[in-house]
């Protein structure tokens, strides 16, 4: 009789390659001088809406987009955002929202309130829905690409990247960054109306080395980030003070019942630009 031997698989995986640092032959004045008055803005990954499971992707010919069935990479920063658009503008992608907080604290524009304390940011000021939009924004860096991709996660995903999060870092005392994340796209439907939720899965913990590479960087972009938002939040205030007129009436909450119905809200519009 032959022996046999049980063996155990040992995971192989593709050390993730992470953006090379600027070039330093170029001086950086001069580059600050080429961006001065330019906002930089992050590739957009749009969600459509309809129930389809692939994510719209950025590119160079807006006609004729690529869509991807999963996005693989590092989650290094997330954080909340909120929009409101009055009732019959909301589907209007040439309208800007009335009203948006790019950190989902502080609203820029009319109201223009505290998020926690508006009357729009409360349930059942759209049928048994928020008037506000409830955004999830996540960065999200890609193997060997040198921009983070950003998106958008609508009202209904934002409760399945909370649970993950919990489960998958939370309670493993990691941060978002520590581990590569595959994001994908599972059709659902409500009320008569298709829509997609996004669903995660940890593929591999970072460690040693590769670890310290990918916190070294993702703790620099965030850095970045908190600056954005709040360059970004301070040129809204005073955009929203030269253009809206602001009054101290009692808010009265529109009859939108369809207002970002389930079947619209994860359908991504262009909003809120980074």
């Amino acid at each position: 009789m032959s022996n046999q031997q049980n063996t155990t698989a040992v995971a192989e995986y593709k050390p993730f390659t992470l953006p090379a640092p600027m070039d330093n032959s170029f001086d950086s004045e001069e580059v600050a001088k080429d961006l001065e008055g330019l906002e930089l803005s992050f590739p957009r990954v749009k969600i459509p809406g309809g129930g389809v499971p692939q994510f719209k992707m950025p590119g160079e010919d807006p006609d004729h987009p690529t869509y991807v069935s999963e996005i693989e990479g590092i989650i290094l920063c997330n954080h909340d955002a909120n929009a409101y658009w009055p009732e019959g503008s909301e589907y209007d992608d040439n309208t800007p929202p009335q009203c948006q907080s790019m950190d989902g604290k502080q609203g820029c524009g009319n109201p223009g309130l505290l998020c926690a304390s508006c009357g729009y940011n409360e349930f059942g000021t759209s049928g048994k829905g928020k008037a506000c939009k409830n955004m999830r924004m996540l960065y999200i860096l890609q193997d060997g690409e040198f921009m983070p991709l950003q998106l958008a996660l609508p009202p209904t995903s934002i409760k399945p990247f909370r649970n993950f999060a919990g489960m998958a870092f939370g309670l493993r005392r990691r941060p978002v960054y520590g581990s590569l994340v595959r994001i994908a796209l599972k059709p659902a439907s409500s009320n008569g109306f298709d829509y997609s939720v996004a669903t995660f899965t940890r593929v591999r913990d970072f460690a040693g080395e590769e670890l310290t590479a990918v916190k070294a960087y993702a703790e620099n972009f965030r850095k970045m980030v908190e600056e954005m938002l709040k360059r970004q939040g301070t040129v809204q205030a005073a955009a929203a003070e030269n253009i809206v007129e602001m009054n101290n009436e009692p808010l009265e909450l529109p009859d939108n019942d369809e207002h970002f119905s389930v079947g619209v809200l994860d359908g991504e519009r262009d909003l809120l630009p980074a």
